[in-house]
């Protein structure tokens, strides 16, 4: 069987950066309001922060992650949990508004050896599928890949939380 490849160049920057202790971006983010367009930031609440993700897996690709400097989900309270999960439904919401997914995979990874790319911060990642999409952990061949850069898909998603009153759902 013939291997194809799929690029995503833009991900080098991040597999590069693995090794190199960093500050924690979502905290940098949390405190440089005045950057969320930049930061690709989207919504804040008081105990939740929402961002497009840098190096995402799929169009749309979104992070929601505590306000709080945690990396372990038991160290989360209630209130962070259950704001973070409104959270991931009004993002499901506003997705599917602007983008038309056919699914979601929602979840999240504990230490870096299961993928986490900033195990010092949790975070939930909220990944649009479409039928005959790349798989979540391989890449098929015949693939439909789904374009669009992130300022215009942060643009999209703001129009769409305006007109329709998200995150407060």
């Amino acid at each position: 069987m013939e291997r194809e490849n799929l690029w995503a160049p833009w991900r080098i920057n991040y597999v590069q950066g693995l090794d190199k202790k960093c500050d924690c971006f979502i905290c940098h983010y949390l405190e440089n309001s005045q950057d969320d367009d930049k930061n690709l930031v989207l919504w804040r609440t008081e105990k939740s922060i929402v961002i497009l993700n840098l190096y995402p897996y799929n169009n749309g690709h979104i992070l929601i992650a505590p306000a709080r400097h945690i990396g372990e989900l038991e160290k989360a309270d209630d209130d962070e949990l259950l704001d973070m999960f409104k959270l991931i439904r009004a993002s499901q919401k506003a997705l599917s508004l602007a983008i038309k997914p056919h699914g979601f995979n929602v979840g999240m990874n504990f230490g870096r050896c299961s993928g986490a790319g900033l195990p010092e911060h949790f975070h939930t990642h909220v990944v649009p599928r479409w039928d005959g999409d790349t798989n979540f952990m391989s890449v098929c061949s015949n693939t439909d890949i789904i374009s669009q850069s992130l300022t215009e898909l942060l643009e999209l998603l703001k129009q769409v939380s305006k007109e329709h009153n998200l995150p407060g759902l």
